[in-house]
């Protein structure tokens, strides 16, 4: 289980890195809806991955209106994948074996 991050414990954040790990980037207001989350609750949850440097924040315009987005880093997406294999192993009864990523079951 040392491959499961806590940072993706919060259905919320589990939530949010997938619909990034699809998207290139994906708006807040996006974001909010398909989560069904209020404003403050998403944002907590998005600084939450953004201090962890999993996420990254991009404030542009679009016409005269603020626009905020977010993509999934490079560090982000190496962290998720790594988390859904260890989910994969638990579900599946197997832990990695050594260095030639063999498997076993438990």
């Amino acid at each position: 289980m040392d491959d499961l991050d806590r940072a993706f414990e919060s259905r919320v954040r589990l939530g949010i890195m997938s619909m990034l790990m699809v998207a290139e980037y994906m708006d807040f207001g996006t974001l909010r809806d398909r989560l069904q989350l209020t404003d403050g609750n998403l944002a907590s949850h998005m600084a939450a991955l953004e201090k962890l440097g999993y996420i990254e924040m991009r404030k542009r315009f679009i016409g005269r209106r603020p626009n905020t987005s977010y993509v999934a880093t490079e560090a982000g997406r190496l962290a998720f994948a790594r988390h859904l294999d260890g989910l994969e192993r638990m579900i599946r009864g197997t832990v990695p074996a050594g260095p030639g990523n063999e498997t076993h079951s438990i």
